[in-house]
């Protein structure tokens, strides 16, 4: 692995080396094991916002949770398959 990449981007080539990656048989664990270690470096789990938080607080929290649920989905699906 190339020693001058950034930690995240080590993060997902190790999850993508880490992965049984037949492409084949129509298997994209790899895939999903990718976008899975993207949304964990770019888009961190957060907490739900509470009522602490301003509405653009709250709003900006709920978007990062909605956007990695999504991306989420899309490994899901393609691990399904």
């Amino acid at each position: 692995m190339n020693p001058q990449l950034s930690p995240a981007a080590k993060a997902i080539l190790e999850a993508y080396d880490n992965s049984p990656w037949e492409y084949d048989t129509g298997d994209f664990t790899a895939c999903a094991a990718v976008l899975r270690a993207a949304v964990d470096e770019v888009i961190s789990s957060v907490p739900t916002p509470c009522g602490d938080y301003d509405g653009y607080a709250q709003g900006f929290l709920a978007a990062r949770i909605k956007y990695r649920n999504q991306i989420l989905v899309i490994a899901d699906e393609l691990e399904a398959q």
